[in-house]
């Protein structure tokens, strides 16, 4: 091949190999658009990556322990590695746990840093969503993107919950007897739903096989479209970023995906994974050994869910145990009130967006992060839930707080029962008022500087104190809510939002900035 005269060398395999690919597949226009998108910098953002890596992490060790465990009831004599347990008639299930801890080389860590994986995984989904939550970034156009991660979460509880059923030890048995009380509340059906789930008569012998396929098939593929389905939303949107100089709605200022935020991403995946790794190493988290095989006459004492469904536990042993009799059913109020609450508590995240955007009329695009001060209504909404949340994951630790702190498990029931009613309230008023607190507390500092510390004498004799101007980039971050068109309450004006922005809509496609 010649060009204006000179021969042009010739193109080596792996330029071959990629003419080949990007002439079907479309690579260097997919690459050339998508490798400069820009991502903006702030610490916040990692938690969506926390949720990622260790969501890769359960997948990997997950594929792991797959090859070694068996999902199965039937019952087997134990010789093993763990020489207390040898020649104890126990399922085929506990026995495969016992054998991938103690005779798999490396067994006993991958299961740790899958448990601890779980735990990080879900605690940085909730984190996560409560970050997306505080800065307002499931408004328009991201509420559908917000549902999908409501969704991973719900399914990562579910998950969890199945997970450490499959073992089928005294503790997961436990679990799986709470599972069955709920089950046989639900009014008319509730029988039909146990013997349905456990394949009989509790604890029958279909649960681990079930659960198993839904552990590691149904709920993975799900949870894997959804994450796909979610980043890839991140990217058609643009991602948000908080105000300050130079951002509008309009633009998304950061670095590059390529090479500077790949680079990033990468370091942070190891430092994830090293982590789990270290504290799955040093930290023991369900030794299923000391609590023996599942027995349905025996009760592991002191038996505790992972915590993300330890409020859920917390809500049945708080209530009362109240029956009453209905067209002669017997209704089981103490069981059947908390299998209402707990759902409702979590769909109270999903909808959120949705009864927000109605409330205030807002029908705008929104690409800019608020400062949850800015917001006192939403704020106070949100910590109020948190409250909720761990005064009944206290209440699903009732017993242990008790023997621990010697206090009176009735005394401690009752006062987590009022706590219930009485905290979130004051929780919420305190909250707000802290809100608008440090609303008025930067209206001083736009309008009269940042205290310097130096008094000054003026001719007349007065002593005042010399105040430095704030920098024009900062009042700028300061007062963004304003042009936002909030209120100093935090709701919405849509007239005088509609008019922040000159009325334009704010697509997904506009532009990026680098920085």
């Amino acid at each position: 091949m010649t060009t204006n005269g000179r021969r042009s060398a010739p193109a080596s395999s792996g330029q071959r190999v990629a003419d080949w690919f990007d002439g079907r597949l479309g690579i260097h226009s997919l690459g050339r658009k998508y490798l400069r998108k820009v991502f903006p910098d702030h610490w916040s953002f990692l938690l969506g990556e926390i949720c990622l890596y260790s969501f890769v992490v359960l997948v990997l060790t997950g594929i792991y322990l797959t090859l070694f465990f068996h999902p199965s009831t039937t019952e087997v004599t134990y010789h093993g590695g763990y020489v207390p347990l040898n020649g104890i008639r126990m399922s085929d299930a506990y026995a495969s746990t016992l054998h991938i801890s103690f005779d798999v080389r490396g067994g006993l860590l991958i299961r740790q840093i899958h448990h601890w994986a779980a735990l990080i995984f879900v605690a940085a989904m909730l984190t996560h969503m409560m970050r997306h939550f505080f800065t307002g970034s499931f408004r328009k156009p991201r509420e559908v993107n917000w549902l999908f991660g409501w969704l991973l979460l719900v399914l990562g509880i579910f998950e969890g919950l199945f997970g450490y059923s499959l073992p089928d030890d005294a503790l997961s048995g436990s679990g799986l007897r709470f599972v069955n009380g709920a089950l046989l509340s639900v009014p008319i059906v509730g029988t039909y739903l146990s013997m349905f789930v456990f394949g009989g008569q509790f604890p029958g012998h279909d649960i681990v096989s079930r659960f198993y396929s839904l552990h590691v098939l149904l709920v993975p593929g799900i949870m894997a479209a959804l994450v796909v389905t979610h980043v890839l939303l991140v990217v058609y949107h643009k991602h948000t970023q908080f105000a300050g100089p130079g951002k509008t709605e309009r633009n998304v200022v950061g670095a590059p995906f390529f090479p500077v935020y790949l680079a990033k991403a990468g370091g942070f995946f190891f430092l994830v994974f090293g982590v789990i790794a270290l504290v799955s190493a040093v930290a023991t988290i369900n030794p299923v050994w000391t609590y023996g095989p599942f027995r349905t006459d025996q009760v592991s004492t002191g038996a505790q869910p992972d915590w993300y469904l330890g409020f859920a536990e917390g809500l049945v042993r708080i209530m009362p145990g109240w029956e009453i009799t209905v067209g002669g059913h017997t209704l089981i109020l103490g069981v059947l009130i908390p299998v209402v609450v707990f759902p409702l508590l979590l769909v109270l995240i999903g909808v959120y967006p949705f009864v927000e955007a109605w409330v205030a009329k807002d029908t705008r695009e929104h690409h800019l992060l608020d400062r949850p001060r800015n917001r006192p209504l939403r704020t106070a909404l949100g910590t109020a839930w948190l409250s909720i949340y761990l005064i009944l994951l206290a209440g699903g630790g009732n017993d242990i707080l008790a023997t621990h702190l010697h206090l009176s498990i009735n005394a401690l029931t009752w006062t987590i029962r009022i706590a219930v009613l009485v905290v979130p309230v004051l929780v919420f008023v305190v909250t707000r008022r802290i809100c608008l607190a440090l609303q008025a507390q930067d209206r001083e500092l736009v309008e009269h500087g940042r205290e310097t510390g130096v008094v000054k004498r003026l001719p007349y004799g007065e002593y005042v104190e010399v105040r430095q101007p704030l920098s024009p980039a900062r009042r700028y971050t300061l007062t963004a809510h304003r042009r936002d068109g909030a209120s100093a309450d935090g709701h919405l004006q849509p007239a005088d939002a509609h008019r922040a922005v000159g009325g334009t809509r704010v697509g997904a496609g506009e532009e990026e900035t680098d920085a």
